[in-house]
């Protein structure tokens, strides 16, 4: 008997022992987790530091960098410095850098699905289509979308309502859209395409050189705080605001799913956020810098502006109709029904409601 009680006394303290070695060494690896440095690479279609768009990676790695202690270094690549901006998606689903910041409708090659995350012609506003991401099923469908390229997308920046371009000569039918070499992409290139332009997609920083050389009739980019910044009125004669072709231009960070998962929880959660806050506030530096230098535009560099006539627009109303619908009939894969019904029946929705809403108000203040 008093063996037995010996063994079993021999094994508790054996127990307790092991417990606590085990207990200190999963303190330790804790320890350990949460003191790792990850360093990452995020690479943009934008020029480095760009006002507005090359602003927000930097602003997502800062926070990024702050929220973590840095743990988490994130550096930003401009466009060229490390990939050309139209190859953002690429790198960062073969690894070559961990993040990406770019517009899903340069991906339309690849998914045709992805235009509708970034614009859709005459579609919803910029705080439309956050509603519709965040709590109408959007964010879900673009993740889905993208989860065979192992990257996982979150809305990053919206520049609101993009002006409809620089012209060099006036619009003032259909027939003056016939033939003319338009820098447009996403929906509403296709769009210009069918209208008899000829829509051209190229990066940002190669606009104005080619509004000036001829090579380009007419550009659409971003809006008055971006184009200032590039000065293409120094380029083009008329500067045309009734936007129609990106009603919103949802920006997106690209990360890859594997270097995602590798992060401990923590930094998972810090990611997000810091996506999320960024998104947010490039809304609010576009809406305020928009209206500012929009008078500068016009004060101080004498910008022409102009509208186009009601026919040009309901036309183009029209054709955008046509090419969803024949969108929605081409694609094998069934990806653009599914997003464009979600997309839809939300947008049918809010419309009737702002009708009597925020058009009202604005209509009436």
């Amino acid at each position: 008997m008093k063996k037995i009680i010996k063994y079993i006394s021999i094994i508790i303290v054996s127990t307790v022992f092991i417990s606590a070695c085990g207990e200190k060494n999963r303190q330790a690896d804790g320890a350990t987790a949460s003191q790792q440095v990850f360093k990452w690479k995020l690479v943009t279609s934008w020029p480095k530091n760009f006002p507005g768009l090359g602003q927000t990676p930097e602003v997502f790695a800062e926070n990024v960098a702050k929220m973590s202690n840095n743990r988490l270094q994130i550096k930003v690549y401009g466009a060229g410095e490390l990939v050309p901006g139209f190859e953002v998606f690429d790198s960062v689903n073969t690894g070559t850098a961990e993040m990406g910041h770019s517009g899903a409708y340069y991906w339309k090659g690849k998914m045709p699905a992805s235009s509708f995350f970034a614009a859709v012609p005459f579609g919803m506003t910029a705080q439309e289509t956050n509603a519709w991401l965040y709590y109408g099923g959007g964010l879900e469908l673009w993740q889905e979308l993208y989860k065979p390229y192992g990257i996982i997308p979150l809305p990053g920046g919206n520049s609101g309502l993009q002006f409809a371009g620089w012209f060099n000569k006036e619009v003032n039918s259909l027939a003056d859209i016939n033939g003319l070499k338009m820098r447009i992409g996403g929906i509403g290139g296709e769009v210009f395409k069918r209208a008899g332009g000829l829509p051209v997609n190229m990066p940002g920083g190669e606009i104005f050189s080619s509004l000036q050389s001829g090579a380009l009739d007419a550009a659409e980019w971003v809006g008055p705080y971006n184009d200032l910044s590039f000065g293409f009125y120094q380029a083009a004669n008329y500067y045309y605001s009734t936007g129609w072709q990106e009603p919103t231009a949802t920006l997106e960070f690209l990360i890859n799913e594997n270097a995602f998962e590798q992060l401990p929880e923590d930094l998972q959660t810090i990611v997000t956020i810091a996506a999320r806050a960024a998104h947010a506030d490039t809304l609010d530096v576009y809406s305020a810098k928009n209206s500012s230098d929009f008078k500068l535009l016009v004060e101080q560099h004498g910008v022409q502006v102009r509208t186009f006539p009601p026919e040009v627009i309901a036309k183009l109303k029209t054709i955008t109709a046509d090419v969803i619908s024949d969108m929605v009939i081409d694609d094998k894969s069934g990806s653009v029904q599914k997003v464009w019904s979600s997309y839809k029946k939300f947008y049918d929705d809010i419309k009737a409601y702002n009708e009597i809403a925020e058009h009202m108000y604005i209509k009436n203040r």
